[in-house]
């Protein structure tokens, strides 16, 4: 039996950890869809300093289970805006995909003050996380489907402001 999900907020000595989850799930998940000399351009931009600095400016949170890290995911605010965020750097290990690690992941970024207070939240999707997030609600960025130059689908999703 597998162990609660808990969702927190990152640690400074988590980011080796989430470093490591990054590119493992790049490596595994997103290598049918990207050319090796891309992922490994991403992957030198998630290193463990990568992952702290990107921290600094965003709510960034790890999902552990059974003491281990299985995913991570961050949100901030959109080019500065107050009433605009974007997800970033959500991954989930692929032997625990399919499995709604991804979703609670959502789930909390959806609810933290940066997603509360803005009107339209932003995603930058992978090919590979495309159909992930359209189940969750996300919808191509004024309509187009096409990858922009850094291979990326501009998806988005208007919240109802109470």
């Amino acid at each position: 039996m597998k162990a609660a999900l808990r969702i927190r907020r990152l640690e400074e000595g988590d980011a080796a950890a989430v470093s490591a989850l990054i590119c493992r799930t790049l490596w595994e998940s997103n290598a049918k869809d990207y050319p090796d000399e891309m992922l490994q351009e991403l992957v030198g931009r998630m290193q463990p300093a990568d992952i702290l600095q990107r921290a600094s400016w965003t709510h960034f949170y790890v999902a552990e289970a059974d003491g281990e890290l299985i995913g991570c995911g961050a949100i901030g605010p959109y080019w500065g805006r107050e009433d605009e965020s974007s997800l970033f750097t959500i991954f989930v290990l692929p032997s625990r995909q399919g499995q709604g690690v991804g979703r609670r992941i959502v789930e909390t970024l959806e609810s933290d003050a940066y997603a509360l207070r803005a009107r339209r939240i932003e995603v930058p999707a992978s090919i590979t996380g495309l159909p992930f997030y359209q189940k969750l609600g996300y919808s191509f960025k004024d309509g187009c489907d096409r990858l922009d130059e850094e291979r990326l689908y501009r998806l988005e999703k208007f919240r109802q402001r109470k």
